[in-house]
Formats: structure tokens, sequence, C-alpha cells
């Protein structure tokens, strides 16, 4: 009994061993920059640098644009596909999962070559078709997560019932997704928004090569001429990406309160 206890536990020890001892280590190297004494002047600057704002702003904004055209995306994709289409659900799944196995520099020089200037929808002739093109980058990245969180949902609400039911009181398909099917699975919904929030953050490939001013380009750009800011962005962008795991599991805890009352 003791000996099947030990090694479970060993495992936990030394994955958090291996988890948290670089993250301390990088802790405590942000907090070196003035000499003799910790301090937190590398967040100060940081957070204090206009470009730091600005990046930050903007991939935050993208991110929201990203979650929005996801979600009405996957939403009425996974309903139809449980409720119409079941057999259609492995390849569903499997183009879903392509932007898993597809690198995203091989994605997004696709989009260059297909929406340059000189083609026949040319969004990156401009700012606001680059941004566009970017946000709709985002989407396909972020794909996997957000519909097969989506689709985890409505399998657990009974989608047939649940139609039929706003059927007879003469709700239309648009008012059934919208008021009946989109409450019902808002948890999953949440959970991959919050997914995607931290994907496009981080992200740095196809904002770069898009030539965007986001926070994955000024990660790499700050890390290749400071020594200390670096560390506390690091800190940073893990704590943004913890606090929307944290948040998915607190969703997740209310909506299983909700289900069970």
């Amino acid at each position: 009994m003791k000996e099947s206890r030990f090694f479970p536990w060993l495992g936990v020890i030394f994955g958090a061993t291996y988890f948290l001892v670089p993250l301390i280590a990088t802790f405590e190297f942000s907090l070196r920059m003035e000499r003799g004494r910790y301090s937190f002047e590398a967040y100060r600057i940081v957070l204090a640098d206009p470009y730091f704002q600005a990046s930050f702003g903007y991939s935050a904004v993208i991110a929201v644009c990203t979650i929005l055209v996801g979600i009405a995306l996957s939403v009425p994709t996974a309903y139809v596909v449980q409720l119409k289409l079941p057999r259609l659900r492995p390849i569903v799944e499997f183009i879903t999962l392509l932007p898993l196995v597809i690198p995203a520099i091989v994605i997004v020089f696709g989009y260059l070559r297909m929406y340059n200037s000189s083609s026949w929808l040319p969004l990156t002739s401009s700012a606001r078709g680059t941004d566009l093109l970017l946000t709709f980058s985002y989407v396909t990245l972020a794909l996997p997560y957000m519909y097969r969180s989506v689709d985890t949902g409505l399998r657990a609400i009974d989608v047939r019932t649940l139609t039929e039911a706003a059927q007879s009181l003469g709700s239309s398909w648009p008012r059934i997704l919208l008021t009946v099917i989109l409450p019902n699975v808002r948890v999953a919904v949440l959970s991959g928004a919050f997914l995607t929030f931290a994907i496009v953050i981080g992200e740095f490939t196809m904002a770069s090569l898009l030539n965007r001013p986001a926070f994955g380009p000024y990660l790499q750009r700050i890390g290749a001429n400071r020594a200390y800011e670096p560390a506390a962005l690091a800190i940073i962008a893990f704590a943004i990406t913890w606090a929307c795991m944290g948040l998915i599991n607190l969703f997740a805890a209310m909506g299983r309160q909700t289900t069970r009352r």
C-alpha cells in the first residue's frame, strides 16, 4: 500500500520540481536588476514601456476579435454536426485538428501568397486588412481548442430534446442557437475563449511574418536586447497564461455547481 502511494507522489514531486525550479530561478533573476538588493525595477520598466502597453493592448483586441469569430464559427458547426450530421463528426474533427499538424509558418506563408498586394483580395496592402488576416490566422490556430471545447459542452447536454422543445414553442433556428444552446454551453465556450486568449497573447510567428505590433514580437525584441526585462516579461506572460487556466477551472466548477442544482 505504501509503495503504491510512493511512486505517484514521487512523480508529482519530480514534475513540480522540473516545473517550478526554472520558474523560481527566472523570477529571482528578474529581481536582480539593481545590484546588491532585490527590486521590482525590471517590472516597473516593462510596465511603463509604451511599446509594452501598445503591443499588449493590440494583442488583447485581436484576441477578443479572434474569440468572437471562433465562437461564431465553432458553435453553429458543432451544433449542426451534433444534431443533423453525426456521421460527419470524424471528418469535421479531422479538419479542426489540422492546425495542430500544419506548422504556423506554413499557414501564414499560404495566407501571404493568397492575400498579398497583387492577389484578387489584397488584404496585406493595408494595415486594417492585415489585422483582419491576422485575426483569421489566429482563428485557424485556435480552432482545435475552441471547437473541441464547444463539442464537449454540446455532448454533455441533450441537444435534440432542447431543440425540439424550443421548436414546439415557435422558436426560429437563430433564436434556438442564441437563447437555448449557447447559454447551456457557456462554460465550454468560456474555456475555449480563455485558451484562445492565452494562445493569441504569446503567439510570435504569424504576427512577426505579417509585421504587426503584437505582444509576441515585442517579447522577442526585448529578449534580444535586454537582460533583466525579458525575465520579467516571461513571468508576466506566464502569469497571464495561468490566470486564463485558473478562470477556466473557476467557470468549470461554477458550471458543475449549477448543473447539480
